[in-house]
């Protein structure tokens, strides 16, 4: 199993013309049995295709023409137009929308989070790089060209829940070097504000036959990682997670900020420290390096460290 995405999932591309979509699009088409990308929207580029794919100017076209519900989107226009076109995936009945654009207005995430959350739908990012079930489909550029992402990414039992789309893949083929493989992999986006957190996760991997562990790849900055270990406490989690905490020299370094734009520390309880103890009060192990991970969740796992 898996979450979020599968075998059957169908999704479009907003923005599909773009360069850095057309790229994209061939990685999804190229991956696992090939995604099932039906369309692509631009407007004023109806009728044209890209490596197949069908063009259309609005998402009701691209909906009119599959002649049914379509699953997700992956939304690639430029952070102007962004808000816009998440909106209309989302009318058009759109429930999974995937926001690789960065630099969008803090506003305008806040009113696409609303609206998705009236309407029943979930965004995932947006500065993010999608979502990856190995050997089967990935949705976004994660893990890049399809042969590099078959290399970083093996079907196995464990989630992976990154702010970092590059560490995401960083931490997978970690994992898969060690010999332990991914159940779906998310990389969530490193924005102040974003769709979906790990704690709005947490319920979909539990539920998830195939995922026995969580890894998560987390930053000083934010409120994420104490919502996180409030469910967990809260829901008695069957899941062991293992996390890894970047940028810990912040704490010496006042006022500084690092990495993505979410990462802006306010106060003590921003603090990578802070985080760390309380990620450790909800039984959640922070590893000191990303190549402790495997032996640190094998042990979690009752499996031999050398496994």
């Amino acid at each position: 199993m898996s979450i979020l995405i599968n075998e059957d999932t169908t999704f479009i591309v907003q923005g599909i013309t773009g360069r850095e979509a057309v790229n994209l699009t061939r990685e999804c088409l190229d991956y696992g049995a090939g995604a099932k990308v039906v369309g692509g929207v631009t407007p004023g580029r109806l009728g044209r295709e890209v490596h197949g794919v069908p063009v259309f100017d609005t998402v009701k076209q691209a909906v009119d023409h599959h002649g049914g519900p379509i699953d997700g989107s992956v939304v690639t226009v430029p952070p102007a137009f962004t808000k816009d076109a998440v909106f209309e995936a989302i009318e058009n009945g759109i429930k999974l929308i995937v926001i690789v654009t960065e630099r969008i207005p803090r506003r305008d995430v806040a009113q696409m989070v609303e609206l998705a959350s009236l309407r029943g739908a979930r965004i995932i990012g947006p500065n993010c790089l999608g979502i990856i079930v190995p050997d089967v489909i990935k949705m976004g550029g994660i893990g890049g060209p399809a042969k590099d992402a078959a290399k970083a990414y093996t079907s196995g039992p464990i989630g992976v829940i990154s702010r970092s789309g590059g560490m995401t893949t960083e931490m997978s083929s970690t994992l898969t070097a060690a010999g332990l493989g991914q159940s779906t992999a998310v990389s969530i986006g490193g924005d102040a504000i974003i769709g979906s957190s790990y704690a709005e996760l947490m319920p979909l991997f539990e539920a998830d036959e195939q995922t026995e562990g969580i890894v998560i790849y987390t930053e000083p900055g934010g409120r994420m990682e104490a919502e996180l270990a409030k469910w967990v406490k809260e829901n008695n989690s069957r899941l062991p997670i293992v996390a890894f905490m970047a940028g810990r020299f912040m704490d010496e370094m006042p006022g500084m900020s690092f990495g993505h734009a979410g990462t802006i520390v306010e106060g003590k309880e921003d603090t990578a420290a802070e985080k760390i103890a309380r990620l450790a009060e909800a039984g959640i192990t922070v590893a000191e390096e990303i190549s402790q991970i495997p032996e640190i969740m094998k042990s979690k796992l009752g499996a031999p460290a050398n496994a």
